[in-house]
């Protein structure tokens, strides 16, 4: 079990050892060797084969083993869904919603890839037929974030066999195990032998080779800011194209006139969802001085009955998982110190809890300025970072005073001021009243946030490239 899939065989992996914790208890469950040099290159090879017969293949071709292939993950649910829930500490609805993005997905991409239609671009002269097609780029090198193992594969798998790539996905290897086992129901779904590899491995061995290497035509990933620029300085050996879905620092404009609970719960419900780890989680909350009290109301009643665990539960209210890791719990509370060092208000929180695994309060904190960690970086963790703005507050300004541009949040009544300020703020996703994001929907960022989409068509058309055909006509 928990074996890399190469050229459609399961194999143990012969570079270094690694542990995945589960993060309810801290405790070990797994530990597996990566691969080492000669494997990384042997996966690349395969990956390479492989193109030149997936390539080739029909839509008709491609959309028949698709299609199994989110058949038989769909067979094995609850297999799935357990090792997401044990490697990744996820309660059952969250690791459910996550589970489910990867049989949906291959089902969108192939569904878009065959909606697809080639052109015919006008000659002026008449004197030719010019032909735009698509064709796939190669193999691409995906690699995984460890807060949504399953939707990562979805948004990279989809628009990669959709297209008519073949691929080397490289989870993290925190959240490793949902993955490989993908891997073997790939092989049970009948998969083509190289056009799917899952490996694991350590970055410095695996993640280099894979960059460097001449073979792929694309690199894909989804993690933070410093790892796409040490990516894109790895991979400068040859010429590729990049999908970079990189850090966030989502601001959170909320206006006088807003509605003030469903603000309030939109941004606890977002705090706390996958204990705060997700890219497009409200970061900077710029809330006006009118309506603070009763946010402040609103969401400190929320986050007063609490519950802490992973897997299914019964009982009403807001369920809380674990963060990821120790270090995970560290950073926060070395936020949370920082911010209360340099005049932030503690409302509640603040602290790691006492008990076994990497629990930690949802806090809130109040006076946040400039200077603060909270405000600066992308926290990824529980902590609700609250600044007061009024009406003299250029709100542009406020929602783009950061390096990062993925998403924005904007609560008002007003529809003037929601379609006017969206165009100001910038960031790959701006949403309105409330969260909305879903597969068929485009999303990515802009400055440090990254290149390129993941979902929507928008996503499938990065793993083409445009040919254009032109035929001379014959003269009467």
């Amino acid at each position: 079990m928990y074996k890399n899939l190469i050229n459609g065989r399961l194999v143990e992996g012969k570079g270094k050892e690694f542990t995945v914790y589960n993060p309810e208890n801290g405790k070990a469950i797994a530990s597996l060797n990566g691969l080492n040099q000669e494997q990384t290159e042997e996966v690349l090879n395969a990956a390479n084969d492989a193109f030149k017969t997936w390539s080739q293949l029909s839509l008709n071709e491609r959309e028949k083993y698709i299609l199994k292939f989110a058949d038989v993950i769909e067979s094995h649910k609850d297999k799935i869904v357990e090792l997401l829930i044990e490697e990744s500490g996820k309660t059952y609805g969250n690791a459910c919603e996550d589970y489910h993005m990867l049989p949906d997905c291959l089902r969108y991409y192939i569904a878009e890839a065959r909606a697809a239609k080639d052109e015919i671009i006008p000659d002026y002269d008449n004197k030719h037929i010019n032909m735009i097609i698509k064709k796939p780029l190669g193999v691409v090198v995906g690699y995984l974030a460890w807060n949504f193992p399953l939707l990562n594969v979805g948004y990279k798998l989809g628009p990669i066999l959709a297209s008519g790539c073949t691929c080397i996905i490289k989870p993290s290897s925190q959240t490793p195990l949902s993955t490989l086992y993908i891997g073997e129901l790939a092989i049970e779904a009948g998969i083509p032998a190289g056009v799917i590899n899952i490996v694991t491995g350590d970055d410095n061995v695996v993640g280099t080779i894979l960059n460097e290497s001449k073979i792929p035509q694309m690199i894909t990933l989804i993690g933070s800011s410093f790892t796409g620029r040490k990516i894109m300085q790895q991979a400068a050996t040859s010429i590729k194209h990049y999908s970079l879905e990189l850090g966030g620092s989502a601001p959170v404009i909320i206006a006088k006139d807003a509605d003030v609970e469903k603000a309030a719960t939109c941004v606890v419900n977002g705090k706390t969802g996958n204990a705060g780890q997700v890219c497009v989680a409200p970061n900077r909350i710029f809330v006006h001085k009118d309506i603070k009290e009763r946010f402040l109301e609103k969401a400190t009643d929320m986050l007063s009955d609490i519950a802490y665990g992973s897997g299914k539960y019964e009982a009403p209210g807001i369920h809380m998982q674990p963060m990821s890791s120790m270090k995970a719990v560290e950073n926060m509370e070395s936020l949370v110190k920082d911010a209360v060092e340099k005049g932030a208000v503690l409302v509640c929180g603040g602290k790691r809890l006492d008990r076994e695994g990497y629990f930690f309060e949802p806090t809130i904190l109040t006076g946040i300025t400039k200077d603060m960690r909270v405000y600066k970086e992308e926290i990824f963790g529980p902590i609700i970072a609250i600044s007061d703005m009024d009406d003299s507050d250029d709100l542009a300004v406020l929602a783009n005073d950061t390096e990062y541009g993925l998403a924005a949040y904007l609560y008002t009544s007003s529809l003037d001021m929601g379609l006017s300020l969206s165009r100001k703020i910038d960031a790959g996703d701006v949403c309105v009243n409330e969260p909305c994001f879903c597969y068929n929907l485009p999303h990515g960022g802009c400055k440090q946030s990254g290149i390129g989409k993941d979902c929507s068509t928008f996503s499938l058309d990065e793993y083409y490239y445009i040919q254009r055909i032109s035929i001379a006509l014959k003269e009467n």
